[in-house]
Parts: structure tokens; sequence; C-alpha cells
């Protein structure tokens, strides 16, 4: 017999729904203090921490559809907030970085980040932190294997 689903016991949508509750949180003080989506704010963040990279590299770093992150770039581009500049060798390709504002953005609201996330993670012993950590880190690891082709 095959044993019936039960939705609010299903891994992946128990995962998803605590991914969209906590960044729901999150967006709303960022809509509110910067006036970003939770898709923008991703971008800022990736670009402070890798630099300079094509929408393509976004999409793959961030794992948001081309159409989310098209639409993300333009977002930052309007508030000036990134900086795009065109390939000589290939005008249709560019690397995207932070403005001047877009960093100064950036320092702002990494603090209130890393503030949102102690404050969740109070409910969790240190070593029931680390254990999630690395139960992440294994869940992405083997997605990444299944992206891949290799599972």
């Amino acid at each position: 017999m095959v044993k019936s689903l039960k939705l609010d016991e299903f891994l992946p949508y128990r995962l998803s729904i605590a991914s969209n509750t906590v960044s729901d949180a999150i967006a709303s003080a960022y809509r509110a203090l910067f006036g970003l989506r939770i898709p923008e704010w991703r971008l800022v963040a990736v670009l402070a921490e890798g630099g300079a990279m094509s929408q393509q590299a976004l999409c793959g770093r961030t794992r948001m559809d081309k159409v989310t992150v098209s639409r993300a770039v333009a977002a930052l581009e309007g508030k000036g907030l990134l900086d795009r500049v065109r390939d000589d060798g290939d005008k249709r390709k560019s690397r995207l970085t932070l403005s001047e504002k877009g960093e100064r953005v950036y320092a702002e609201i990494a603090p209130l980040a890393l503030g949102f996330e102690r404050d969740l993670l109070t409910v969790l012993t240190a070593e029931e932190a680390a254990q999630l950590d690395r139960i992440v880190d294994k869940l992405n690891d083997k997605m990444d294997a299944v992206d891949a082709g290799e599972a």
C-alpha cells in the first residue's frame, strides 16, 4: 500500500513554509526601511559578498529564475543601487556591481539581517544550531547533485 501524502508532514513543503515565513518577516523590514523586495535584497547581498558578476551568474548563485533576476536588476538600477558595465567584447553581456549607494544600503541592512538570524536561532541550543547548519548543507549538496544529474 502506498503511504498517503500528508502535506503538513512532507519535508519539502515544511521547508518551503519555513523559508517563506522567515523571508516574509525579513522582507517587511527591508521594504519599509529601504524599499527592497526579497529578490532585490538577495542580489544586493550576493553582489556585496561576491563582487561583480553577470545576471546569469546571479541566477545560479541565488537560484532565482532569469525573469526574477532581470526585474530585480532593473529595480536596483532604477534605485541607483546597482552599476552595469557592458562587456567590450560582447555588448549583450555586462557585469553588475553595487554602486556606492548600494554598498551603503548593504552596510545598513547586513547588521539587521544578522540580528534577525540571531533572534531566530534563540529557540535552538548552540548544538542544535550547528546541527541545523550541517543538515541544511547536506540537503543543499544533495540538491546540487540532483541538478548536476549525479543523484
